[in-house]
C-alpha cells in the first residue's frame, strides 16, 4: 500500500467514524427524548429526524468531494509534490473533523428545539385553568400548591414530564 494510499484510508476513516459518532449522539439523544416522552401528548419527530439525516447526507457529500478532490490530486502528484500532500491530508482531516462537529451541534439543537415545542404543548394543556382548578389537580397528585399560576402549571409539566 502507498503511503498516498494509506493517508487516504486514513483520512476516510476519521471522516467515517465522525459520521457513526454523530449517528450515535443523535441516536442516544432520540432515546432520551423519547423516554422523556412518555405520558406526554404524542410529538411527531419525523421533521427532526428528516432534518437529521439531511445534515448526516450534507456531512456525507462533502467528504466524498473531500475524498474525489484528494484522490484525484494523488493521482496527479510526483517528486516533492507527494511529500506534502501530508499536509493536505491533515487538512481534510479537519474539515472531516469540523463536519462531524457541525453535525453533532445541529443534531443536539434539533433535540433542544423539539424538546422546547413538546415542553411548551404539555403548558397548553393547562393554560387558561384557574388557579384553582391547578391547585386541585396538585392536590390530586399530592404536589404542592403554593405559588403563582405559571409555577402551578410548571409544576404540572414537570410531573408529567416524569411519568
Amino acid at each position: 500500500m502507498t503511503s498516498m494510499t494509506r493517508q487516504y484510508t486514513a483520512a476516510a476513516s476519521h471522516a467515517r467514524d465522525a459520521v457513526e459518532k454523530t449517528v450515535d449522539a443523535w441516536t442516544e439523544g432520540a432515546r432520551t427524548v423519547t423516554a422523556r416522552l412518555r405520558g406526554m401528548p404524542q410529538v411527531d419527530l419525523v421533521p427532526t429526524v428528516e432534518r437529521y439525516f439531511d445534515l448526516v447526507q450534507r456531512t456525507v457529500d462533502i467528504n466524498r468531494r473531500l475524498a474525489v478532490r484528494w484522490a484525484e490530486a494523488a493521482g496527479t502528484m510526483s517528486g516533492v509534490v507527494r511529500e506534502k500532500a501530508g499536509s493536505a491530508g491533515d487538512v481534510m482531516r479537519e474539515k472531516a473533523e469540523v463536519a462531524g462537529d457541525i453535525a453533532r451541534e445541529q443534531a443536539q439543537e434539533a433535540e433542544r428545539e423539539h424538546a422546547r415545542q413538546a415542553h411548551e404543548r404539555a403548558r397548553q394543556g393547562y393554560e387558561g385553568l384557574t388557579k384553582a382548578q391547578l391547585s386541585d389537580l396538585l392536590a390530586k397528585r399530592d404536589l404542592p400548591k403554593t405559588g403563582n399560576v405559571d409555577e402551578l402549571i410548571e409544576r404540572l409539566v414537570e410531573a408529567d414530564s416524569r411519568h
